[in-house]
């Protein structure tokens, strides 16, 4: 039987990785960089664009080396190479995922059933390159005439995150003449607040659903297509003038009243937390403009060649995920912090919750058995420093451990006196202070009071990442976004579990479509939930009408 078809816990390298973690355990970082002192330049990887400090973690070299055996019996290379030649890896759904496509360069060949789909992605590109720029140099006009100086993205999801999260990180390079706004949430405050200061006349729309039924963003589409009808004169016509949509339902779309000629269209095999650089990033292209978006895609496709050609010792990606793995299954990490030191990533935390957590919050394995064995920790975070001045006491001296990722760029866009140095001091600052701590001999040395030592000791020991970049520029941000997707995979594929599917967003859905006619209905409805839920539906009907 080959070591990969074995269940995960009785591989060779996890039970040798159990054995190690009793040793690991008592050991501190302290110990380790007093008897290496050149570990924090040996344990770092340059690659990709990015450096990668990984030496503040738990490891010695003989866990690394347990780490990779790991990765090698649980058939990592062949699955990498399976993602990337476009087999059908996500199984429960029968479908290739492929958001490695979208930024592959022109002239290159990835076949889906026989069809090369980078044509189609480039032949897309084109397609949003024509239209962004019309829009940014005000060919676009609008019903009246007026040039169009409002987007709004409306979406949920994928359809959301990805867009608001690229549109904060690259702000910098975007056409600060235009407005951009997004609109997720069904709660009718979100539309509001977003159209609240427009003029409907200068406002464009994009409809963002794969299927163009997702009910929380054609709500939200329904409410839009009103607004702007209403301070439009009531022409229906007015509807394709202001409003394009990124989906595949062409009927759909034309029922809605956009001309079909403005559908952007993307595939199957993209999934929707993995499409922020798919048509799903329009409103960002027209922000930034069709050359900014390349680079972002190329900044991607760096990333994923090194994920698919560099050995596992030296692969950001990789590494990456086998710590998360490390934390999780061993020490029984249950979160990962990420802290980008970067105000306009400050959306950047908030995305990787759906890209982490969507992809392995799975229960079962690719083969539908129960795990026995933790998957996918919670990922949370804020950028620094305003993260130091709330949550990072409990990380420092709570009791939980708490792997962090830092991620920082050596150069500001905004230099402003000492702002740069002043934040990158406190990014190398909290990595040293989270390793080493402060012991209880330090703190008396500074003449507190016993009675006050323990409180102001810090026990370190507290793992953390370091990832620097030169420069927040569209490819180092796509870069950085595919060095998360790739960890996300290394993670699924070692767990065996299946990254791409989330059926568990569907019951929840499945059940509000039942509550709410029950809801909206004049006359008292026959409930058959349990005695909370109807008690709770009785009271808001009740509530609602008072």
């Amino acid at each position: 039987m080959a070591i990969f078809s074995l269940p995960l816990t009785e591989r060779p390298a996890w039970k040798a990785l159990r054995t190690h973690y009793d040793f690991i355990r008592t050991l501190s970082l302290r110990r380790l960089f007093a008897d290496d002192p050149k570990r924090g330049e040996r344990l770092a990887i340059d690659g990709a664009g990015f450096y990668l400090d990984y030496s503040k973690n738990l490891v010695t070299d003989e866990t690394l080396k347990l780490l990779i055996k790991l990765a090698e019996e649980s058939d990592l290379r062949s699955r990498i190479e399976a993602m990337f030649r476009g087999d059908k890896v996500n199984v429960t759904e029968n479908r290739s995922v492929l958001h490695i496509a979208l930024r592959a360069p022109r002239g290159m060949s990835i076949l889906v059933d026989g069809e090369n789909v980078v044509a189609q992605v480039q032949g897309v590109l084109d397609k949003m390159s024509i239209f962004s720029e019309r829009v940014r140099v005000g060919e676009w006009k609008g019903y009246t005439g007026k040039r169009i100086r409002n987007i709004i993205n409306i979406g949920i999801g994928g359809s959301d995150l990805g867009p608001v999260m690229a549109y904060e990180a690259l702000k910098y390079y975007s056409d600060r003449s235009m407005t951009f706004r997004f609109v997720s949430n069904v709660d009718g405050t979100d539309f509001v607040e977003a159209t609240r200061d427009l003029d409907p006349a200068e406002t464009l729309f994009i409809g963002s659903s794969k299927t163009f039924t997702t009910l929380e963003t054609m709500t939200n589409a329904a409410s839009a297509r009103q607004w702007l009808l209403n301070g439009l004169g009531g022409d229906p016509k007015a509807i394709a003038k202001h409003f394009v949509a990124v989906s595949t339902n062409r009927a759909k779309v034309s029922e809605f009243g956009i001309d079909p000629a403005n559908m952007f269209e993307f595939w199957d095999w993209v999934g929707g937390r993995y499409s922020m650089d798919s048509a799903i990033g329009l409103s960002t292209m027209v922000a930034i403009g069709p050359d900014h978006f390349r680079a972002l895609l190329e900044g991607f496709h760096v990333m994923d060649e090194h994920f698919r050609t560099a050995p596992f010792e030296e692969n950001l990606p990789v590494l990456m995920g086998l710590f998360t793995i490390w934390y999780t299954d061993f020490f029984g990490a249950q979160t990962v912090a990420v802290l980008p030191y970067e105000q306009y990533l400050k959306r950047f935390p908030a995305y990787l919750q759906q890209l982490t957590m969507e992809s392995n919050g799975k229960h079962v394995t690719l083969e539908g058995a129960k795990v026995t064995y933790d998957t996918g920790p919670i990922y949370w975070g804020e950028p620094g420093t305003n993260g130091q001045h709330s949550f990072y006491q409990l990380i420092h001296q709570g009791t939980r451990l708490i792997p962090c990722d830092f991620i920082a760029f050596a150069q500001t866009l905004n230099p402003i006196g000492r702002h740069h140095d002043i934040l990158m001091a406190n990014v190398f600052a909290q990595t040293e202070a989270l390793a080493f701590g402060k012991t209880a001999d330090e703190v008396r040395a500074e003449g507190t009071p016993e009675w006050l030592v323990p409180h102001r000791v810090f026990e370190g020991n507290r793992p953390s990442n370091t990832i620097l970049a030169e420069r927040l520029t569209p490819a180092a941000l796509g870069g950085l976004v595919a060095l998360y997707e790739h960890s996300v995979f290394t993670q699924g594929a070692i767990w065996n579990i299946d990254s791409f599917d989330q059926w568990g967003v569907e019951l929840g859905k499945l059940l509000a479509q039942r509550i709410i006619p029950e809801l909206e209905r004049k006359d008292d409805p026959d409930l058959k939930h349990d005695s909370s839920t109807t008690a709770l539906i009785h009271r808001y009907r009740k509530m609602k009408e008072s």
